[in-house]
C-alpha cells in the first residue's frame, strides 16, 4: 500500500486530500480547500495543510496544475503561484512527486472511475469505449482539455491546453462578443467564454442587443440564469450550453474522439440542464459528420473530487502501487 498527499491547485482554490493506492484500488480522503489567493506559494499553502492536519504527513504526493508541465519553472495560469519542478520535493520534505496537468489528473480519473459516476448527457446512452480515445472538457475558473485513448491492458492520458485554442464566433452574436473581447485583448481564446467568468461576455452581448446595461458579476448570472430568476441571465445560461455543446463536438473531432466526458465546476452546476438545453444539438451540428456526431455519447463525472482521485491515479501510474 502507498500513502500520498493528493493536490489539486486550480486558479481559485488548492484542495489537498490523503490518499492511499492498494492494488489498483485509490481511496481519497476528505479534502481540505485553502484559497489560492490567500497564500503567497504551494510550500507557504503546504505548511498550513500540514499544520491543520492529523499526524505526520507521507513523504509522497501528487500535484494536478492548472498549467502546462513542461520545463523547469511552471507559472500558473490563473493565479499567480510558481512551482519549479527540480525543487518541489526538496522544498515539501518529499521522497517520490508527481506533477501532472490539472485536466491530465481528470482525465486519469475518468478513466478510471466506475460508470455509476458518468451521467449521461447526449448522444447515445452506452458506456465509455474500451477501445478508442475520450476527450475531457471541462469549464471552470478557465477551460480544462485532455484526452485519454484506452487500449487492451491499459490507457495513456494526453494533457493539453485546448483551452487556448482560439474562440470561434457561431453567429452575429458571437461576432459582436467577438468584436469587444478583441479590443480588450490582443488574442481571444476559447476560455474568454467557455469558462465561469465567461458568462458576463455572454449576458453582456445580450444586454447591449436588448439595450439593457445593467451589469452583472458571474456568480450572480449562474445564479439567476440556472433559477430562472432573470429572463436575460436564463437567455446567457441556455447561450453557454449551447455554445459549449459546439465546443466540445469540435473538440471530438480534432481528438477523434469515441466519447466525451464533461467536468469541471460549471459543468457540475449546469448537470441538470445541459440535457435539456442546445447543447446536444450544438454538439452534433457539423455538416456532412453529423451522422457521425450523433453516435458519440456525452458524459459529466460526477464523482466528489476527480481532480484529487486522478492525482492519485496518475502517481499510481507512474510510480507504481
Amino acid at each position: 500500500m502507498t500513502e500520498l498527499i493528493a493536490l489539486d491547485v486550480g486558479g481559485t482554490h488548492a484542495r489537498f486530500a490523503r490518499a492511499t493506492v492498494r492494488n489498483g484500488t485509490i481511496t481519497v480522503g476528505e479534502p481540505i480547500t485553502l484559497k489560492t489567493s490567500d497564500y503567497a506559494s504551494l510550500q507557504t499553502a503546504w505548511e498550513e495543510f500540514e499544520r491543520v492536519s492529523d499526524g505526520p504527513l507521507p513523504r509522497a504526493a501528487s500535484i494536478a496544475i492548472a498549467a502546462p508541465i513542461v520545463g523547469d519553472t511552471i507559472r500558473m495560469t490563473n493565479n499567480s503561484w510558481i512551482f519549479r519542478t527540480d525543487a518541489v520535493d526538496e522544498q515539501l520534505g518529499l521522497d517520490a512527486v508527481t506533477l501532472i496537468n490539472d485536466f491530465g489528473a481528470v482525465a486519469h480519473a475518468v478513466a478510471r472511475t466506475p460508470e455509476s459516476e458518468l451521467v449521461h448527457i447526449a448522444g447515445p446512452d452506452k458506456p465509455l469505449p474500451e477501445c478508442g480515445t475520450v476527450s475531457v472538457i471541462g469549464p471552470g475558473t478557465g477551460l480544462g482539455v485532455a484526452h485519454f485513448h484506452r487500449h487492451p491492458g491499459g490507457y495513456h492520458v494526453q494533457s493539453t491546453e485546448g483551452g487556448h485554442i482560439d474562440f470561434a464566433p457561431f453567429d452575429a452574436i458571437d461576432d459582436w462578443l467577438m468584436s469587444k473581447l478583441r479590443r480588450e485583448h490582443r488574442r481571444v481564446s476559447t476560455e474568454r467564454v467557455h469558462s465561469g467568468p465567461g458568462i458576463c461576455e455572454i449576458y453582456q452581448a445580450l444586454a447591449a442587443i436588448e439595450k439593457r446595461p445593467e451589469p452583472l458579476d458571474d456568480k450572480t448570472i449562474w445564479q439567476r440564469g440556472i433559477a430562472r430568476e432573470d429572463s436575460l441571465a436564463a437567455a446567457a445560461v441556455d447561450r453557454f450550453c449551447g455554445s459549449l455543446g459546439g465546443l466540445c463536438g469540435d473538440y471530438a473531432l480534432a481528438h477523434g474522439a469515441s466519447a466525451v466526458v464533461l467536468a469541471g465546476g460549471v459543468g457540475m452546476r449546469l448537470l441538470e440542464l445541459l440535457p435539456k438545453s442546445a447543447f446536444g444539438e450544438r454538439f452534433r451540428f457539423k455538416g456532412r459528420y453529423t451522422e457521425m456526431m450523433a453516435g458519440i455519447p456525452v458524459k459529466m463525472i460526477v464523482h466528489p473530487q476527480p481532480g484529487l482521485y486522478g492525482a492519485a491515479a496518475a502517481f499510481a501510474a507512474e510510480h507504481g502501487s
